[in-house]
């Protein structure tokens, strides 16, 4: 996903003259392409991610769209302030680019566990969090924020995920989803990589449910949310972000206020399927980090 998304980047950097790429110390073997075609472009700023997002807005101030690259926590929890302060408040023209949402650097311990970016940056007003499911989702992220001129977050994993789409989906715009798997009754909505070993659990154990992959968190559609609380009788939130304030949270707030507002007619029976609200004191792959979160259907 990781590769996708720069080598996507890199492509779209022939044709947008202001696009450039931060780094803080890192993405040896993914940013050399990038480097070597768009020297004058790219930075590499060293153990620094609070300056980076600094310089990143001041790049911003002089018409560049920068995007700033660092693993997980790095440049979101530990640059929390200069988010809001330099980019968010002047609507700086700045995406935080995050590798290795969740567990993705599992091996690294909780220093390196992703786990409440979505809570603290979808609260920053003009935000947009965008959690791609796969590579093809990734290259149409990379195509989007190149586009959008103002804050962005991409939550993207480390490498080598399965897609979960078989072909690439024709619309990619906040407030929808991606259907992958028809079905009734339940519909399961997830966000980010943890998409594809969802996808085989609905297809082992849950073949009659529908799935959908949500990329962008937040801004959601009013009349798409009206018409899947009519069509089925309970949804499903899945994430790999713990249980306060993520995307099954986001979701629960917009249905809860269309209800209040009298636009949904009953509220759906919705299940939040994250991370407990506790930190996981151990090391070890992604998956085996999941599990020991729980981030199952078995849990439902």
């Amino acid at each position: 996903m990781r590769n996708t998304f720069i080598n996507t980047l890199c492509d779209l950097a022939e044709e947008n003259q202001d696009v450039f790429l931060l780094c803080g110390d890192l993405g040896y073997s993914v940013l050399e392409p990038f480097a070597e075609k768009f020297p004058e472009r790219f930075l590499n700023v060293g153990v620094a991610e609070q300056n980076m997002i600094a310089v990143a807005s001041g790049l911003s101030a002089e018409g560049y769209n920068v995007f700033c690259y660092s693993i997980g926590n790095f440049p979101t929890l530990r640059c929390i302030e200069q988010i809001r302060y330099d980019v968010c408040y002047h609507k700086a023209n700045v995406k935080v680019v995050a590798v290795g949402a969740g567990y993705a650097y599992g091996a690294l311990g909780v220093s390196h566990h992703t786990t409440e970016d979505i809570a603290m940056l979808r609260a920053l007003p003009g935000m947009l969090l965008c959690s791609p499911a796969d590579a093809i989702e990734a290259r149409l992220a990379a195509d989007f924020m190149v586009r959008r001129n103002g804050p962005g977050y991409v939550r993207i994993n480390k490498s080598g995920e399965p897609n979960v789409h078989s072909c690439v989906p024709h619309e990619f715009l906040p407030g929808k989803v991606l259907w992958v798997k028809e079905g009734q009754e339940v519909l399961v909505l997830t966000t980010g990589a943890i998409t594809h070993s969802i996808c085989l659990e609905l297809t082992r154990s849950h073949p009659d449910w529908a799935l959908a992959s949500v990329p962008f968190i937040g801004n959601y559609d009013s009349a798409l949310l009206v018409d899947l609380a009519k069509r089925f009788n309970q949804i499903v939130t899945v994430e790999e972000h713990q249980l306060n304030g993520g995307f099954g949270s986001s979701l629960l707030e917009a249905l809860g206020d269309l209800y209040s507002s009298g636009q949904l007619p009953h509220m759906p029976k919705l299940r939040r399927l994250a991370i407990p609200n506790s930190f996981i004191a151990k090391a070890g792959t992604q998956e085996y980090l999941r599990n020991l979160a729980g981030l199952t259907l078995d849990r439902i």
